[in-house]
């Protein structure tokens, strides 16, 4: 399977971000649209991972007070276990070593459970206690960037 992600910023790219979301948060893990969709949709930068040309997930981040959020990894069922979600780690990573005004800062994410291991293969560590976001079990993770 090939997988490519790329920066989403055409309309199009962008229908197919909101489309594996609304799958994935709103349908599959009942997510109320509402907690889903927020007032930082047009400040991040959105990606979208193709596998085989079919879009299978996305992700976005942005630069926060405490840093730069990592946030709304999604996959899509079908692609889930093929290697999308590292993809997107990836490619969101470098993306953001790209920018100057983030170095030194500290890349963070809310990880649900199951997503962890993922996270950890990148550097990300648990930080605090775990808690709820929207119904779902998290913890805080977190990595310095690597700016070469």
């Amino acid at each position: 399977m090939l997988i490519e992600v790329v920066h989403a910023n055409t309309p199009d790219q962008l229908s197919d971000v909101f489309s594996i979301r609304e799958r994935v948060f709103v349908e599959e893990q009942e997510v109320s649209r509402e907690d889903e969709y927020d007032q930082f949709e047009d400040t991040s930068t959105h990606f979208l991972a193709m596998a085989d040309g079919k879009p299978a997930g996305t992700a976005r981040w942005r630069f926060t007070e405490k840093g730069i959020k990592l946030e709304r990894f999604a996959v899509d069922k079908p692609y889930r276990g093929k290697g999308v979600g590292a993809a997107l780690v990836q490619a969101v990573m470098d993306n953001i070593s790209q920018h100057p005004e983030a170095k030194g800062r500290t890349l963070y994410l809310h990880s649900q459970l199951k997503a962890m291991p993922l996270y950890a293969r990148f550097g990300f560590k648990k930080k605090g206690e775990m808690f709820e976001e929207c119904g779902i079990q998290h913890f805080t993770m977190a990595t310095a960037i690597d700016q070469g």
